[in-house]
């Protein structure tokens, strides 16, 4: 090899030794930015409803589409075995237990008031039962059971309910028992209501509970009929759950879908069944009649990124998850979309890095942004991996 090909050599390599040991970033030149989303607390259109404070919410975005005293804190009576059904069924889908687990009724459980199936002492009942009379009819002596079965006592388990509800950004919300029976401190507001049943309700297995009309426990010698009315008359309802004491009046949490748009309406303090019943039935409808949800995704396919000294030359971004932006019907043609990439990357480049923004705007104005990340590592080049490379080219003359 002529003496200036080696020279060559000597000083390719050389610059590739700097830049091999300077400092790297797997972020390359993208500059991620904390979007900041802000629930509106209150829509600009006035809904009537014969109840001490009132939330519609939206359940894929969790957006406030209308409310009223949303944050004020008051007693939610039963709805407060939303919370309950959480944590059970959290508990199912974590394997911790599973619904044919037989649950042995404690002298505690079977001593509850009010709505009950009305449980012995000793008797024995599966975790599909027991969470089937809470859901259907709002059983407190079921509730009592499955709290003592998860976490050995109800104290215990109210202590996991708060601590739950903390995680959820609950900042409204004491639990003091887990079924919503009249105590002190025992508080919510309709805004966290709406929270826990959005979570409880991104358990699909939920719904095979709170959709039931009407059920039976003891092998069909107790007949279980809904609390919850809607479950009956308003087209696409899900569930969720109802509540009333002469101090609480009557709650209810109500969720519903209609083709891809879900909605949760809490309504608290209404002076009767009907009233509540109807109050939901109303802002259901506004959410409906008004609003809808527009897929969000790229409009071209998304070109491969240059990836400086990488083992691989380009590495390719990936939109991960499914987004939705939650607009106006009449906005639903308004949404556009952009692509940011860094124009390159310095490896290593690992799965899941940032190296791009998908930017959402309605109406031509900014609104979203979602980040683009690397589908797949790209290793940093070794020292011996370049050198083989200068090497092969420097022998097949395609380094001169």
């Amino acid at each position: 090899m002529k003496k200036r090909n080696w020279l060559a050599l000597l000083w390719t390599v050389g610059i590739a030794l700097a830049l091999l040991t300077a400092p790297v970033s797997a972020e390359g030149e993208t500059e991620t930015e904390e979007a900041a989303a802000e629930t509106a607390e209150s829509s600009s259109v006035a809904l009537e409803a014969d109840a001490r404070s009132y939330v519609l919410m939206e359940q894929e975005t969790g957006e406030v589409l209308a409310g009223e005293n949303i944050h004020e804190q008051l007693e939610p009576a039963s709805v407060t075995k939303v919370m309950t059904m959480l944590l059970v069924v959290e508990a199912l889908d974590s394997g911790q237990i599973t619904t044919e687990d037989v649950v042995t009724v404690s002298d505690y459980a079977a001593g509850m008031g009010g709505s009950q199936i009305y449980l012995e002492p000793g008797e024995q009942m599966t975790v599909n039962d027991l969470l089937k009379s809470v859901a259907v009819v709002s059983a407190n002596d079921a509730a009592v059971a499955l709290a003592e079965y998860l976490s050995g006592s109800e104290s215990a388990f109210v202590a996991n309910m708060n601590q739950r509800a903390q995680e959820l950004g609950m900042e409204d919300t004491t639990f003091v028992n887990c079924n919503g029976l009249p105590a002190d401190g025992h508080v919510t507001s309709a805004y966290d209501i709406a929270l826990m049943s959005r979570e409880l309700m991104s358990h699909a297995r939920i719904q095979e509970y709170t959709t039931i009309w009407m059920d039976s426990v003891r092998d069909g010698a107790f007949e279980l009929s809904n609390t919850n009315k809607l479950v009956k008359t308003y087209t696409g309802c899900t569930g969720l759950k109802t509540g009333y004491t002469d101090s609480a009046l009557y709650c209810l949490s109500a969720t519903a879908t209609r083709d891809d748009l879900s909605l949760i309406a809490v309504v608290m303090g209404a002076s009767t069944s009907a009233l509540r019943g109807s109050a939901a039935s109303t802002l259901l409808d506004y959410g409906f009649a008004n609003y809808t949800t527009v897929s969000i995704q790229p409009t071209e396919a998304l070109p491969p990124i240059h990836v400086k000294l990488g083992e691989s030359a380009t590495v390719q971004p990936v939109l991960e998850g499914e987004y939705a932006l939650l607009v106006e019907k009449a906005q639903a043609g308004s949404v556009t979309t952009e692509v940011e990439l860094a124009e390159e990357l310095t490896a290593p480049v690992a799965q899941g890095d940032t190296v791009g923004e998908l930017v959402v705007y309605l109406d031509g104005e900014e609104c979203q942004r979602i980040p683009l990340t690397a589908g797949e590592s790209v290793e940093r080049l070794t020292f011996a991996t370049l050198f083989r490379r200068i090497w092969r080219q420097m022998a097949t003359g395609h380094g001169n």
